[in-house]
């Protein structure tokens, strides 16, 4: 892979407007874009200007994508600093987003874990990335 790929993460949405609602109030990302209808779809893009990564979500007219799978598909942010960290946890909970026990047990030792609309886990760990 080269080193200035782009990571783009999809994920499906049954309700488009709270899940960008979780991501960018709750989480601090910012919208960067949103499209559709594109062959059916609509979507947003998130994330940070200038990052080699987004997420996008989608949802498609008259089709349900139902919950995660299951309490393993997370996404994973590294926020080493301690006051960054403590100030994406405030912004959940000003939003009224509270963590949930992650399934394996590192997660709740180094951070937080919390669901979004779709039940897909997202983990805010304050530590340096293992990378």
């Amino acid at each position: 892979m080269a080193a200035g790929a782009v990571l783009r993460v999809a994920r499906p949405t049954d309700n488009l407007d709270a899940a960008v609602r979780f991501y960018v109030d709750g989480l601090g990302l910012a919208e960067l874009g949103r499209f559709g209808p594109h062959d059916g779809y609509d979507g947003a893009l998130l994330g940070h200007a200038g990052q080699a990564w987004h997420l996008e979500l989608l949802s498609r007219a008259g089709c349900r994508f139902g919950r995660a799978p299951n309490a393993e598909h997370l996404l994973v942010f590294y926020l080493p600093d301690r006051a960054e960290y403590d100030t994406a946890v405030a912004r959940l909970e000003r939003c009224a987003i509270a963590p949930v026990p992650s399934d394996n047990p590192y997660w709740d030792r180094c951070g937080i874990t919390v669901e979004d609309p779709d039940g897909f886990r997202v983990v805010l760990a304050n530590r340096a990335s293992p990378c």
